[in-house]
C-alpha cells in the first residue's frame, strides 16, 4: 500500500507541479503475482480513488486495436489505461511465436513511447507470469517505471479475509486459526470459496451461521477441491500447498 501511495497517488497528487518542473507526466505501473491476488481488486480501487481520471480497460482480445484505445485515452486525459495480462501482447520476443504477434508487442511499445511527453496518461498493467515480459517493455523506464508485487496472503492477511468473507458466520474457538493454518500459500480468492463452502457446510448439516472445527476440517480437506489441475487453479491453490499436504497425507498414512 505504501507503494502504491507514493507510485500512484502521491504522483497523482503531485503531477502538475512535477510538469511545471521539467517533469513528464506518464507513468507506468506493472502488477505481479499469482492469480486470484487481486491485482484487479488494485486495479478497482486506484480507479475508485482518482475520480479526476477516464479509466480505459484493454482486455486480451481489444489489444488489436491497442492504438484506438491510446488515442481514447489521450483524447480523455487525465486517464488511466489498464492493460490486464500484458504477458499476452508483451510477451519476450524470445517467445513470440508469430508475426502477428510480434506486430501487436512493436505497436504497443510504440504507442507507449508515441505519446507527448507532457501526456497525462496513467498505464496499469498486470500480469501473472512476469518473468514473460519483454525486456524492452518491463525494463525501460517511461514504459514501465515501478512493478509492485501483489503477493499470496500471510497468516494475518488471511484471517483478516476470512473475519470479511465470514462476516456474518459464527466461528467456534479454534475454527478460524485451523482455516488460516490448512489454508497456507493459497490465494485470497481460494481464502473466499473456503468461507463460502463452510457457510454451505453449515447450513446444509442444520441450518444454522455456526462454523466448526469439525467443518474446517472437512471443507479443507475436501478431496474434490484437488482432484484436477484445473480446479486447482480456479481456486487459487497453489502447487507448494499441494505438495505439502501430500506429504502430511504420506506421514499419516490416511491412504494405506
Amino acid at each position: 500500500m505504501a507503494r502504491l501511495d507514493a507510485n500512484v497517488f502521491d504522483f497523482d497528487r503531485h503531477r502538475e507541479g512535477l510538469k511545471r518542473l521539467g517533469q513528464h507526466a506518464q507513468k507506468g505501473i506493472l502488477l505481479y503475482g499469482p492469480p486470484g491476488t487481486g491485482k484487479t481488486h488494485v486495479i478497482r480501487y486506484v480507479s475508485a480513488n482518482l475520480p479526476g481520471r477516464t479509466t480505459v480497460l484493454v482486455t486480451a482480445e481489444q489489444t488489436a486495436a491497442i492504438g484506438f484505445y491510446i488515442a481514447l485515452a489521450r483524447t480523455l486525459q487525465p486517464s488511466i489505461v489498464v492493460l490486464e495480462d500484458v504477458d499476452l501482447v508483451g510477451r519476450s520476443r524470445e517467445n513470440v511465436y508469430s508475426p502477428k504477434a510480434e506486430r501487436l508487442l512493436n505497436r504497443l511499445l510504440n504507442e507507449m513511447d508515441g505519446l507527448e511527453p507532457h501526456a497525462d496518461i496513467l498505464f496499469l498493467l498486470t500480469t501473472n507470469r512476469p518473468e514473460d515480459i519483454e525486456d524492452a517493455l518491463a525494463s525501460r523506464p517511461g514504459r514501465v517505471d515501478e512493478a509492485i508485487e501483489i503477493p499470496l496472503p500471510d497468516a494475518g492477511c488471511r484471517e483478516r479475509l476470512i473475519a470479511l468473507y465470514g462476516r456474518a458466520l459464527v466461528f467456534e474457538n479454534g475454527a478460524v486459526a485451523d482455516a488460516v493454518a490448512r489454508s497456507e500459500n493459497s490465494s485470497a480468492a481460494y481464502v473466499k470459496e473456503m468461507v463460502r463452502r463452510l457457510a454451505q457446510r453449515s447450513l446444509a448439516r442444520d441450518g444454522s451461521d455456526v462454523v466448526s472445527r469439525e467443518d474446517v476440517e472437512m471443507v479443507f480437506g475436501d478431496t474434490q477441491t484437488l482432484s484436477s489441475r484445473l480446479n486447482r487453479r480456479l481456486v487459487g491453490l497453489s502447487e507448494k500447498t499441494l505438495r505439502r499436504r501430500g506429504a502430511e497425507e504420506d506421514e499419516s498414512g490416511c491412504c494405506n
